[in-house]
């Protein structure tokens, strides 16, 4: 099988661009998606730093990203037309996550963005024909479908966890996170709420109190579906999604436990373009006065809600998006003793840099309070 073919120009040393020494707009996405950030979402080391330095040269972030995923899906393609099952995997995975970082810029739905978000909801399909134990999970609500990825263990399934990205990340984003999980007997539900995802860019189902309901499905499913074996169900959310499962936490007595990780517990438009324009598109209105309602009531206000399930909180003290005062509001609405706060003192926003310990955390945690695994 010949080899992938780069410049070498961008794959020397492990080096990446500084995005302090670039203009924008390759400054921009190179400060909200850095190194660690685009390999937690599963890109290859080699495809990550390529992929920044032919941006910082002046290159369209979208068209480099699709074209590395595009090229990681022929090797994937080639890879199982020779029996190599376990190359085309991982060739299909690298491919995923090159397709996802490629759409994130573009923040509102445009074509471009359902086309590739699809392209990489295909890409992950392609991942889950070589792995097993991966399908595609839609639900029916309202006039449109909620989807996501069911990823089941090899064995009984003894807890599941519902997990939710936050404004740009979402779903099949987090497979690392699911594989930690199910590596400890849990099945995760990796979900795509109102605002997010396919639900989203799809059925265009948008993100507000009213949609927290929907939210509320993906917990009644994994309470239910018989594949998952009446366990008891976790929620776990990442970022803004972090605030999401506090409120579906507070709301919902068939949440057993809950981990956020890195969220705000109250939200305002910021100033950041690209954040703005992303809770913009979540929420389904550009009128700033009606995001900012809208962000209000999805707020998590401790004298308003009170989560009874044992709580994870996990923050990081360089996260430049959300405080440890705001994150910290979360214990003051947990009820429950086994409540406790994690904090990296250099961890990035979502603990990019501490991607598996953070994983091994939260997978240890849920499979102490919902599964089989030991006291931690």
């Amino acid at each position: 099988m010949a080899p992938l073919h780069r410049p070498t120009s961008v794959t020397l040393g492990g080096s990446v661009p500084d995005p302090a020494e670039l203009n924008d707009p390759a400054r921009e996405w190179h400060r909200a998606m850095p190194y660690t950030r685009i390999t937690d979402y599963g890109m290859e080391p080699a495809d990550a730093r390529e992929l920044l330095w032919r941006t910082a040269n002046g290159e369209d972030w979208t068209s480099a990203a699709t074209e590395i995923g595009r090229r990681q899906l022929a090797r994937s393609d080639q890879a199982a037309n020779r029996g190599r099952g376990v190359t085309a995997r991982d060739a299909a995975l690298a491919a995923a996550a090159a397709l996802n970082v490629a759409q994130i810029p573009i923040t509102f739905d445009e074509p471009q963005k359902r086309v590739l978000y699809e392209e990489f909801q295909s890409a992950v399909g392609r991942y889950a024909i070589h792995r097993g134990g991966l399908e595609r999970l839609r639900i029916d609500y309202a006039d449109g479908t909620l989807e996501g990825w069911l990823v089941l263990p090899d064995d009984t399934v003894t807890g599941t966890v519902v997990a939710w990205g936050g404004l740009s990340g979402w779903g099949a984003a987090y497979l690392s996170a699911a594989e930690a999980l199910t590596a400890r007997g849990l099945a995760c539900i990796l979900a795509e709420g109102p605002g997010q995802g396919s639900t989203r860019l799809t059925s265009r189902i948008y993100g507000a109190e009213a949609t927290l309901t929907g939210y509320d499905r993906f917990v009644e499913f994994a309470a239910t579906d018989r594949r998952l074996t009446d366990a008891p169900v976790g929620v776990y959310g990442n970022s803004f999604g972090g605030m999401i499962a506090a409120r579906v936490a507070a709301g919902n007595k068939l949440v057993s436990a809950c981990a956020i990780n890195c969220a705000p517990s109250t939200l305002e438009l910021p100033d950041i373009r690209t954040a703005r324009e992303q809770i913009f598109a979540f929420v389904g209105t550009t009128d700033s006065s009606r995001a900012n309602e809208a962000l209000g009531r999805l707020a998590f206000l401790p004298d308003r809600h009170s989560m009874s399930a044992p709580l994870l909180l996990l923050h990081g003290v360089a996260d430049a998006l959300v405080t440890q005062d705001n994150a910290s509001r979360f214990m003051a609405g947990s009820s429950h003793h086994d409540s406790s706060l994690l904090i990296w003192p250099d961890g990035e926003h979502t603990l990019y840099n501490h991607a598996q310990e953070r994983d091994a955390v939260m997978a240890d945690w849920f499979a102490s309070r919902l599964g089989s695994g030991p006291p931690q």
